[in-house]
Formats: structure tokens, sequence, C-alpha cells
């Protein structure tokens, strides 16, 4: 009889923190953006030479 408690104890203990762990967790919402400013790491458009070197450096070649 012992056995049968312990064996029902640890079964329902097993399904109750699986059931737990399924459980959906409320979040918190994501952040506002900021009106009127450049999102972090983006340059505004035509600011910067895309596509070009810097003056007085030219390509990088690797040399064999």
């Amino acid at each position: 009889m012992l056995k049968l408690a312990v064996i029902a104890s640890a079964s329902l203990a097993l399904v109750g923190s699986a059931f737990a762990a399924d459980m959906p967790v409320r979040q918190p919402p994501p952040p506002v953006a900021a009106v009127g400013k450049a999102p972090i790491g983006k340059a505004p458009i035509g600011k910067s030479p895309i596509g070009k070197a810097p003056i007085g450096k030219g390509p990088v070649v690797a040399k064999y």
C-alpha cells in the first residue's frame, strides 16, 4: 500500500510540473519607438557614401 502511495504521489508531481511548464507566461509589451528618431545603428539615407572606399585607401587585396 505504501508503494502505491509513493508511486501515485510521484506521478502526480511529475504531471503537475509538466503542466506548469506548458502554461504560458505573460510577457511585458515591447517598448514604444521614439517618434522622429532613426533606429539605433542606422544612418540617415543619403548621408554616407555607401559602396565607396574611404579617401586615400584602395580595396584590400590579399597577396599570396
